[in-house]
Parts: C-alpha cells; sequence; structure tokens
C-alpha cells in the first residue's frame, strides 16, 4: 500500500485491540515516496500493550480461561501482510523457557518455567506477553513512522475546528489537544453505571456502615477490606467468582493441599479467610473446561452446524432466525456428539448393537430424514429404543443441575453442590472420553461457527434478541465458557472444609436494616421451621460480575461525549413483539466498522474495534485464536485481527 503525503491517527485504548491496531498500521505501511509519514497516537491512562485488564502487576491467581497454545494478538493469516515482529503466546512462551528476557521478573521466570502449552496460565503473564510484543513492534517501526503514547484517558472526539477542516480534534484529560486524520475506538472493557437495584445497595451500604463491592475488574478491587472469619456474600459464580475466591482463601494465605486418599484436594486454612457464601440463579458455578490437547475436542465433528450451512443461507437469500434455522442444526451437533461417545465409551449403555443404534440416530438426525415427523421426536424414539434411562442426554438440564430440586436445609444443599463439583472435575478429567464434556464440546465448536453466522450475513433482530441473547448465551456460557478443572476441585475443597457455603437456585437480595445486613434467601432451601427461603445474612456483598458491557450505560467520558454529540448511537433492534430494544453495542456499518450516527449518517474517519462491537459480533471479548496443528479452522478465530487489518488499510488509503 502506498502513500505520498502525512497521516496521522489516534488508537484510542491501547490493550489487545488497539495493540492489533497498531501492529496492523506498521504491517501494512508501504510508503512510495521518502517524504511519506505514519505518525500514531495512542491513548490510553494505563501502560501500552496490557492495557487494562492484562496488567503484568496483577495477582498471578488471576487465571487466563484459555489455554498458553490459545490467545494471539498477532495474526497467521496468510491472506493479511506478514507480521513485522511478535508471535502467537505460545511462541513467546517456549521462546521465554529457552532464552529468557533479561527483563523478566523472578515471579515471571518461576510461572514460566512450570506453564506447559495447555496450562492456563496467569493474566499478568499474558500482559507480560502484550507488553513484548508491543516492544518488539517498536523497535522495528518502518522509515517514516512515528508514536507517541499518552498515558492519560480521551475526553472527547470531535470533527476539527475551522472551515475546510478534515479529521478530528481529540481532547485528553492531561489538557493536550491532538489533531488527527481518524479515529480508532479500541476502548476495551469500559466502567459501567449501576442498575437501579445495585444502586439500591450501594445506597443501603453507605447508610448503614455495610460493605459493598459493585461489578469491577478484579484486579481492581481492595479485597484487604474484606474482614477474616465474618460472613460475605458473593453474587455470581461465573468467572469472576474463582477470581474472589481465589483472593480470599489462597490470597491469605490458605493452602490446597492432595487429598489423602488421592481424590482431589483438601484446604487447609491460614484462619484469615472469611466465610464465604456463594450465590447465584443457577445455585452452581459454570462447568469445568474440559482436560483436552486442543481448544476443540478432536473427537467432535460438526455435521450440521457448519460453514457450508450457513453458505447455503447466503445462497438462497434467506437471513437466518436462531431459534428456527441455527440452533435446530448445532442440536442435532450436540446429540450426535454425545450419544457416539456414550456408544464408544459405554456400549453396554446403548444396549446390544450400538453400531445399530448410531445408524438409526444418524438417519434421525438428517434433515430430510422426516417430513411429517419432527427430527427430535424421530431421535427420541430411536433413543428411548436403546439407551438406558440412566444415561439419556438432558441438555438444559446440564446447565441448571439442580433444576426441580429442594433441599431440607442448608448443608443439605451444600452436599449437593459438592456432589456436583467433584463429578464435573472427574468428567472433565476424562476428556474426550466423557459424553457430556463431548456434547458441550459441539456447543464449543458451534459457538466459533455461530459467531460467523452473526458477523458475516447476520440473522434476524428478532432471534438476536429472543433467541441468542435471549437464552442461547447464558446457556453456552454456562457449560463451554468454565475455569480450568482444578477451580472445581478447589471450590468443593473450600466447601468441605467450611469456609465456602452456598445459598440455592434463584435467590432473592434483599437488606435488613434492624440487623444492618445484606441478606439472601433460596426458596428452594427449607429454614429451621421446615419453611423455604431461610435468609443468610452479612456484612459485606461482593458483585462477581464485570461492569456491563453496555454503551448506553458506560461511565466513558468519551463515550458519553460522542452519544451526546450524535457521532455515534447504540443499535435498536426490533422483538418479535414490534418493540425496539436497545442493544449492548454501537450500531455500526461495516467494513471497516465504523459508526452511524444520531441521524443516520455514517461517521467518516471513526473506527470501532472490539468490545463495542457487541450488537455486530457475537463473543466480542475473547481473545484472538491462534492457528491450532491440528483440529479445525474456523473463520471467526481470527476476526478482530482481521477487522484491525481492515481498519489499517482503509486509514492507510484516506
Amino acid at each position: 500500500m502506498g502513500k505520498s503525503q502525512s497521516i496521522r491517527t489516534a488508537l484510542i485504548g491501547a490493550g489487545p485491540r488497539g495493540t492489533s491496531a497498531l501492529e496492523r498500521l506498521l504491517a501494512n505501511w508501504a510508503p512510495t515516496t521518502p517524504e511519506a509519514c505514519l505518525h500514531i497516537d495512542v491513548i490510553d491512562p494505563y501502560p501500552a500493550g496490557p492495557g487494562h485488564v492484562w496488567q503484568p502487576g496483577q495477582s498471578r491467581l488471576y487465571l487466563m480461561n484459555t489455554q498458553s497454545f490459545y490467545p494471539t494478538v498477532v495474526p497467521e493469516d496468510p491472506d493479511l501482510a506478514a507480521p513485522l515482529a511478535g508471535g502467537t503466546f505460545d511462541q513467546w512462551r517456549e521462546l521465554q523457557r529457552k532464552d529468557p528476557d533479561p527483563a523478566l521478573s523472578a515471579d515471571e521466570r518461576t510461572e514460566l518455567s512450570g506453564l506447559g502449552s495447555a496450562d492456563f496460565p496467569s493474566r499478568a503473564l499474558y500482559g507480560r506477553y502484550l507488553r513484548s510484543t508491543l516492544e518488539e513492534l517498536l523497535e522495528k517501526l518502518p522509515a517514516g513512522v512515528t508514536v507517541d503514547f499518552h498515558q492519560t484517558t480521551a475526553t472527547s472526539v470531535r470533527p476539527a475546528a475551522g472551515p475546510g477542516n478534515a479529521g478530528f480534534d481529540v481532547a485528553l484529560a492531561d489538557g493536550t489537544e491532538l489533531t488527527v486524520g481518524s479515529v480508532v475506538l479500541a476502548l476495551g472493557h469500559l466502567d459501567s453505571r449501576l442498575n437501579p437495584e445495585q444502586r439500591e445497595l450501594q445506597a443501603a451500604a453507605d447508610e448503614l456502615g455495610l460493605k459493598y463491592l459493585p461489578p469491577a475488574a478484579p484486579a481492581d478491587v481492595d479485597w484487604s477490606g474484606i474482614p477474616a472469619v465474618q460472613p460475605v456474600l458473593v453474587r455470581g459464580m461465573g468467572l469472576n467468582f474463582f477470581d474472589v475466591m481465589g483472593q480470599l482463601t489462597e490470597g491469605r494465605g490458605g493452602k490446597f493441599l492432595p487429598a489423602p486418599d488421592g481424590a482431589g484436594l483438601t484446604y487447609l486454612p491460614s484462619g484469615r479467610e472469611p466465610s464465604i457464601i456463594a450465590a447465584s440463579r443457577r445455585g452452581t458455578p459454570y462447568r469445568a473446561k474440559a482436560t483436552l490437547a486442543g481448544y476443540y475436542p478432536a473427537a467432535v465433528s460438526l455435521r450440521y452446524c457448519t460453514e457450508d450451512a450457513l453458505a447455503k443461507f447466503a445462497a438462497a437469500g434467506i437471513l437466518p432466525a436462531f431459534d428456527h434455522d441455527l440452533w435446530p442444526l448445532l442440536h442435532r451437533d450436540v446429540v450426535w456428539a454425545y450419544y457416539s461417545t456414550l456408544a464408544r465409551t459405554h456400549p453396554d449403555a446403548v444396549g446390544a448393537d450400538p453400531a445399530g443404534f448410531l445408524a438409526g440416530l444418524e438417519e434421525a438426525l438428517q434433515p430430510h430424514a422426516h417430513s411429517t415427523v419432527k427430527w427430535e421426536e424421530a431421535a427420541g424414539a430411536v433413543i428411548d429404543a436403546h439407551v438406558r434411562p440412566a444415561y439419556r442426554l438432558d441438555l438444559l438440564g446440564l446447565a441448571a443441575p439442580l433444576a426441580g430440586r429442594s433441599f431440607a436445609s442448608r448443608a443439605e444443599l451444600d452436599a449437593a453442590v459438592v456432589d456436583y463439583l467433584l463429578d464435573d472435575a472427574r468428567r472433565s478429567a476424562l476428556g474426550e472420553d466423557d459424553p457430556v464434556k463431548m456434547a458441550i464440546g459441539a456447543l464449543h465448536h458451534g459457538r466459533a461457527v455461530l459467531k460467523t453466522a452473526v458477523a458475516d450475513g447476520g440473522i434476524t433482530e428478532q432471534s438476536w434478541v429472543a433467541g441468542l441473547r435471549g437464552w442461547f448465551e447464558s446457556f453456552v456460557e454456562g457449560l463451554a465458557s468454565g475455569p480450568p478443572a482444578l477451580r472445581a476441585e478447589q471450590l468443593a475443597a473450600l466447601a468441605r472444609a467450611g469456609v465456602v457455603s452456598f445459598v440455592g437456585p434463584d435467590p432473592k437480595f434483599g437488606v435488613d436494616r434492624k440487623a444492618r445486613a445484606f441478606t439472601a434467601a433460596s426458596p428452594w432451601v427449607a429454614g429451621r421451621d421446615g419453611g423455604g427461603g431461610e435468609a443468610v445474612q452479612a456484612a459485606a456483598l461482593i458483585e462477581a460480575l464485570a461492569p456491563a458491557n453496555r454503551v448506553a450505560i458506560n461511565a466513558s467520558p468519551l463515550l458519553e461525549q460522542l452519544l451526546a454529540d450524535g457521532l455515534v448511537r447504540p443499535r435498536l433492534m426490533m422483538s418479535v413483539e414490534g418493540t425496539p430494544v436497545q442493544s449492548s453495542g454501537l450500531e455500526v456499518l461495516p467494513h471497516p466498522y465504523r459508526p452511524v450516527g444520531a441521524n443516520g449518517s455514517v461517521t467518516e474517519g471513526i473506527y470501532v474495534l472490539g468490545l463495542q462491537l457487541s450488537a455486530a459480533q457475537w463473543g466480542t471479548a475473547i481473545a484472538a485464536e491462534a492457528r491450532q496443528q491440528q483440529g479445525p479452522v474456523y473463520r471467526s478465530g481470527q476476526r478482530t485481527l482481521r477487522d484491525a487489518d481492515e481498519i489499517a488499510r482503509d486509514i492507510l488509503a484516506r
């Protein structure tokens, strides 16, 4: 790409997405004259590379949700300009083990010495990789390129003042004013305003002298304010819950030890832990990840929910609906993954003729096999005829293991949750030999295909609202986005040690002003008198979830200004009832992604990358996927890097 003029662009946000945009600008820069120059202003209050979330100095107890072999900030796509420097996280990990950078800290060297390709690294170490990659890029700046870093906040972006002026004026919190030709919004995770219930809890805490910790990045929280021994309520048992758990247990000197019988772990308290009372809608944490050699289970290959199937919708001019068109395909794959694994590992569970069972099931799952009978009924008849009841798949039940159960006491509930955790960890250890984990593996494969469906062709707005985001997103996250299996074993050990207990499904939270305490109760857990919903009490309540990723309730001065000035707007989608529903992300026009303003016009020269694309893409928070040595390569894996490349090429062509 050749340019003879002077180009100046601002990257607002210097975490992984901003770093990728910088890397793509450098890789695509190809001036045709010696006078051509490219100046890049990188703006972020946090150090560039790691940005906010991945700071290398944070606790090493905070683990990534993906293994070493997964993430990358540098593309491997042969269709894109070759990187000037850097590689995948796993390549960097191997290099540092063989020839450590002298700048690595003692803690980083220690972690690297025991970290394998299939292990889960700390977020701190991933941040060190991001910083190292940025440093390598800066050492290899092409001729004519300069980069300035502004470690402060961008407060506004407005069209450049003055008649005939193109570009934008960017105001920074330190008083600096920049005039640039283009702006990339790679804002990442933003603080958000509290919802009404959270505001009430915060106000009650202020009034009664209680401790309330609202949604936040775990590394931003001062955990020392949670007193030892005293009860603390923790709402949410997703990924952030395990961060809270780690800080309040291992982070306070407790130790996990192998159980004497060799099964699982025991916990040796330090005496400085609080009494953790955990609550979530399901009453249980996310299911743990299976132990696999790759990101996707090799034993599972999608047959129905494939990229070829998506292409057929496009070729026919059909905008698919999630519940009607896409989920039935993925549902078939899940059923096949479960029962084909069951027949392989537990042939006695599927009758005297496993091969015959699978042949009958395969025929029932074919979309063309039943013109008058629904495929679910056809498959169900085959399953009922062959599979013993105890081994039949209850897909929705996997995500809600306590559904339909009531408990005579919280002790009975705690025992049930421990059984669930140990069973889940056992299944994770079996990896590709566990039917449940392979059913979840099919969902995991399918999620990558669905990301392509959403981003490339789109789905109907009604099914986005009611289906994909309405029920499927939380369902699949609870199954396929869980922590390492070690966390399930640790939580079971903490529960058996009496450090953690549970509230139960469908908890209701409140404030007892007379007792000066937060309360939580589940209708499925009996009180001392045998009635339901005896409330637990605590003087501290932690929201174990990240701030809401919704542009309309963000607490970013820049995004608020862009919304107020009409340069951007949230995307509205129509529900089944015909009611407009405000989505989580910005309305954008591809490609590259540029925001649509309040009057419906496209704001040229401003680009959106990452989380604020959540109304045009699905699953925007996860890192770019390095190409695996084995298994499928999905187009969604490096989409964020292709987005960055499209933005870079458009900026350089302006």
